[in-house]
């Protein structure tokens, strides 16, 4: 399942060293994208293994998400840093030379897999939490219990985000516009024949029980007993950063606990946005308005799907709408999962693992699992 260590750190060393790089000249980019184009044009089509994803795929997409500018320089400087070549190279690859077609590939293969196993894995798989608890609450009582902190963060800190995003965004889920239900009951005993929504209107129809969701999960800052990011987790940060740019910067620390990575949803949405199936696109030139879909049967989610919203903002502008920048990054990584069949590829790892298989040629994903486990990305349980 996973690349051998030493390929690991090598690309762990890529990602540590373009991210404090310069921009590239015009010139310089456009002639490392030709040839990152002609080296993933030869090889995306070849057939992934049985089980496997989509890796050169994987790579173009994440190139493609990345936002303009620095963040797709950074992408190229660790795609070329990871395979062996120098980005300033403008000579033809002989791919008809076996070994060089083979040297380059397991190198993509091995970046493909880093990005996997140090980003995509650790966080679908921190999502796959027994689902009866909100993260906010969740947070809160892991902390009780285990008697140091285990995020970057307080329960009185996630208590006021909650009832934040509530009051900014009318106590409505975001998407399907339930209202809270726990405030329309206390609403309704308070005024029987008169109970209104935030907007004046009678309350009438539509309620659901809401949490806070998060954009960007609390797994990505972590921190350890020393309240410090571990080596994994600060990794994760550093690919986060490959898709925009010191974007990492609105979650570290306290930061993750802010208005702008989090929005108000019913439980069903929640867990599907959480697992990355659900995605926001910006509608150009609107204001806080986006284009909301799933790549999941409609059907399943009662035809709520597809529909355009423009999120709350508050009349005093005091509570910060969802940042955009964030929005996009989940967006990117929905849908990089999602065509690159890495998503269902991770599934199926979770599954396994949650279930002890071994398939047909031994393979196991025991020790990636056992892994996940000690970074505290994974409790070992896959939400059904």
């Amino acid at each position: 399942m996973a690349v051998p260590h030493h390929r690991h750190q090598a690309s762990l060393e890529s990602i540590f060293r373009v991210s404090s790089s310069p921009p590239l000249e015009a010139s310089q980019r456009s002639q490392a994208h030709g040839r990152f184009q002609e080296i993933l044009n030869h090889y995306e089509g070849t057939v992934p293994p049985n089980r496997q994803y989509k890796r050169p795929t994987l790579l173009r997409l994440m190139y493609y998400y990345a936002s303009e500018g620095k963040s797709k320089d950074n992408m190229l400087r660790a795609f070329f840093d990871a395979i062996g070549l120098s980005i300033d190279e403008n000579t033809s690859l002989n791919f008809s030379d076996k070994e060089t077609e083979q040297r380059i590939s397991d190198k993509l293969i091995g970046f493909a897999d880093f990005l996997i196993d140090n980003f995509f894995l650790p966080l679908k798989a921190s999502t796959k939490r027994t689902p009866q608890l909100s993260p906010a609450y969740l947070s809160a009582i892991e902390r009780s219990q285990s008697g140091k902190p285990t995020f970057v963060g307080t329960s009185a800190r996630l208590k006021s985000l909650q009832g934040d995003c509530l009051v900014r965004d009318r106590h409505r889920c975001v998407i399907s516009r339930r209202f809270d239900i726990a405030e329309a009951a206390k609403r309704m005993r308070a005024k029987p024949s008169d109970a209104r929504d935030d907007d004046d209107m009678p309350l009438v129809r539509e309620f659901g029980s809401l949490e806070v969701a998060h954009i960007l999960p609390h797994s990505l800052t972590k921190a350890n007993a020393n309240l410090l990011l571990d080596k994994p987790r600060a990794a994760a940060l550093k690919i986060l950063n490959m898709f925009d740019t010191d974007v990492a910067h609105l979650i570290e620390g306290q930061e993750i606990d802010r208005p702008r990575n989090a929005m108000t949803l019913t439980l069903d949405l929640h867990l599907v946005f959480d697992d990355f199936q659900i995605f926001f696109q910006p509608i150009e030139g609107s204001l806080n308005t986006y284009r909301i879909d799933t790549f999941l049967p409609h059907a399943l989610l009662n035809n709520v799907l597809p529909v355009t919203r423009t999120l709350f903002v508050t009349d005093e502008r005091t509570i910060e709408p969802p940042s955009p920048r964030l929005l996009a990054v989940h967006c990117a990584i929905a849908h990089i999962l999602h065509l690159s069949a890495a998503g269902e590829y991770i599934d199926r790892i979770l599954e396994d693992a949650a279930g002890s298989v071994v398939h047909a040629d031994g393979s196991t994903a025991l020790g990636l699992m056992v892994q996940l486990r000690l970074d505290g990305w994974w409790d070992g349980r896959v939400a059904g």
